[in-house]
Order: C-alpha cells, then sequence, then structure tokens
C-alpha cells in the first residue's frame, strides 16, 4: 500500500503509550510479581503524588520541594476518617481529595505571591510545619507511631482489602486510569494550554490582560486534589499513616521521580515513578549497603543521556523512527 503523505499523529503517541504502560503495568502485576500486589498499589499511589507535581512544575513551572504536604493531607484525613468509623473506601477518597485540595489552596495562596528561591523555600516551610502539626497533634495522627487501626470497608461489599493487596492494587489501577483520564482532558483544555503559555512567558500571557495568580492558584487546587486522593490510596491500601507521608524526603523523592520520567507529561511522571520505585526495591533487596549509590548512578545516567527523561527520550526515538520511514515527510 502507497503511503499518501499523511504522517500519523505523533502527538497522540505519548498517550497510546501512557494507556499500555498502565495496562502493562496492571498485567506485570498479577504475572511477574503476583507476591508484590501491596509493593504496586503503594506505586500507584505515589504515581498520583508525582502527576499532581508535574501538574505545578510541568504545566505551570512551579518549582516546590512540599509536595508531600497535599499528599500527607490526604492521606491523614482518610485515615482519621476510617478511624473514627467511616469506612467505606470512596467516601475516603472524596475526603482525602478534599483535604489534599483545600491544602493546596491555603498552600498555594501563600507560595504563588513569591517567586524564584523564595517559592521554593516557602514551599518546604510549609511542608514542614504541616509535618511538625502532625507529630505535636498525636492525640489525632499518633504523631511518630503512625495512624493505625485504618479498615476499610470490602469494596462493593465484596472484595476485602487484605495483606495479598489484590483489592488494593485493582482498585488503586483504576482510580489513576480514572484520574489520568480526567487530567488529560484538562492538559488539552484552554485552561492547560493557559498554564503552559504562563510557565512559557508569564509576562506576554500579562500583556494579553489574563490574570496569572487565580490560573496558577485554580491549578495549585487542581494539584492537591490529585495528589489527596494518592495519599487517600495510600491510607486505605496500606492501613497505616505516618509522618513519612508528609515528610520532606517523599517531596525531594517525588521531584526526582518526575525528572527522571520527564516533566510536562502526565505519562512520564507516571514512568518516572515505575521505574524508580521498582528499582530502588530490587537494588536494595540485592544490595542493602549501596542501593543509594546506583540509585545514584541510574539517575545521573538517565538526565546525561535523556535529559527530556524517559517520556522525552521515548518520543524522540518514536518521531526517528517514524521519519525514517517516510523519508519524504522530512523534505
Amino acid at each position: 500500500m502507497a503511503w499518501n503523505g499523511a504522517l500519523p499523529n505523533i502527538r497522540a503517541w505519548p498517550d497510546a503509550a501512557g494507556i499500555g504502560s498502565i495496562a502493562l503495568t496492571i498485567l506485570a502485576g498479577y504475572l511477574v510479581f503476583p507476591d508484590d500486589l501491596a509493593l504496586l498499589a503503594r506505586i500507584l499511589a505515589t504515581s498520583l503524588l508525582v502527576v499532581s507535581l508535574d501538574l505545578l512544575v510541568g504545566f505551570c513551572g512551579i518549582i516546590t520541594l512540599g509536595q508531600a504536604a497535599l499528599f500527607g493531607a490526604g492521606a491523614y484525613a482518610a485515615g482519621i476518617a476510617a478511624v473514627r468509623g467511616l469506612s467505606e473506601p470512596f467516601s475516603l477518597l472524596a475526603i482525602g481529595a478534599a483535604a489534599g485540595g483545600l491544602t493546596g489552596l491555603v498552600s498555594g495562596a501563600i507560595i504563588l505571591r513569591a517567586h524564584g528561591l523564595a517559592q521554593l523555600v516557602l514551599s518546604i516551610a510549609f511542608a514542614q510545619l504541616l509535618a511538625e502539626t502532625a507529630n505535636k497533634a498525636s492525640w489525632l495522627t499518633g504523631g511518630s507511631d503512625g495512624l493505625s487501626g485504618i479498615a476499610p470497608a470490602p469494596l462493593f461489599g465484596e472484595f476485602r482489602f487484605d495483606l495479598l493487596g489484590r483489592t488494593g492494587y485493582l482498585f488503586s489501577a483504576a482510580v489513576l486510569i480514572a484520574v489520568l483520564a480526567v487530567l488529560r482532558a484538562i492538559a488539552g483544555s484552554p485552561f492547560g494550554l493557559l498554564c503552559r503559555g504562563i510557565r512559557a512567558d508569564p509576562v506576554r500571557v500579562r500583556a494579553m490582560g489574563v490574570s496569572v495568580y487565580p490560573a496558577l492558584l485554580k491549578m495549585y487546587g487542581i494539584s492537591g486534589i490529585v495528589a489527596g486522593i494518592g495519599g487517600a490510596l495510600s491510607a486505605i491500601t496500606t492501613q497505616v499513616v505516618g509522618l513519612d507521608s508528609v515528610g520532606f524526603d517523599l517531596s525531594a523523592s517525588a521531584l526526582v521521580m518526575l525528572v527522571l520520567g520527564g516533566a510536562g507529561s502526565l505519562y512520564g511522571a507516571l514512568l518516572g515513578t515505575v521505574t524508580f520505585m521498582l528499582f530502588q526495591h530490587f537494588v536494595s533487596a540485592e544490595n542493602p549497603f549501596h542501593w543509594l549509590t546506583l540509585v545514584g548512578v541510574l539517575l545521573i545516567a538517565v538526565v546525561l543521556i535523556a535529559p527530556r527523561g524517559l517520556a522525552g527520550a521515548a518520543r524522540t526515538i518514536a518521531s526517528r523512527l517514524v521519519a525514517r520511514r517516510h523519508p519524504q515527510a522530512s523534505r
């Protein structure tokens, strides 16, 4: 069949690759790691944290090291609600989303008043303040001992969240797919394009008569909702919430995962999370004393070889393959 000169829609490939990666992750969880479904459920919950960070970094150009505050707010809110007697999984997700969104709006209203390095410092300070509050309010959060006793009700009244992690894994996968579908629509909407324009040239956007601050604050709220859902998923599937859910280490790790996968691509954030956490899991099991060194080598190699992340490298390879297959398109 002769080529008609129409080049395949390369821009649609990241979406297809993202959906494929989700399907492969679900398949691999059952076929390759049947005894590690709890780990995979934790990876999916963390993926929502990294995706929420991508909404700020990749779409709006806001650099933050306090994203764990939004994740932890959702985790603690869902966990406290479960301990107090509300155990229906979807209700816990809604509570986590509300807590994360509210925390995002409050923190964003403060952080967005600053710029550059001051903005980064404010994000760290806000997260540390929330972490210290969770530590001191031990009567509510469990403090350094963590919040335990979380017992979510069976999903649809039939499927229990057991130690094997089957229900938690499938539930997390379904929630992740649904959230990504909504975020894809937002990313392609006029609002999503406006946020990308602000990231590229905020001065020009202001010159067009568009108010930048409300748009960024709105995206901060959306980011908080996504992170809060991830935190609630973590509380539901692990049935415990600790101070590490709001810690600086989680915020820093999320930023590393985003850089690894590629900022500005929702599926890149997911790819970076899966790659980093699986690599970390297996390497630390094989070499518990020097695994951080190997993780560092991986990150250096990716940054030097693929500065746009794994997703960016995949897009570049795909473009070259198309150009090689249809050389007339490059003329």
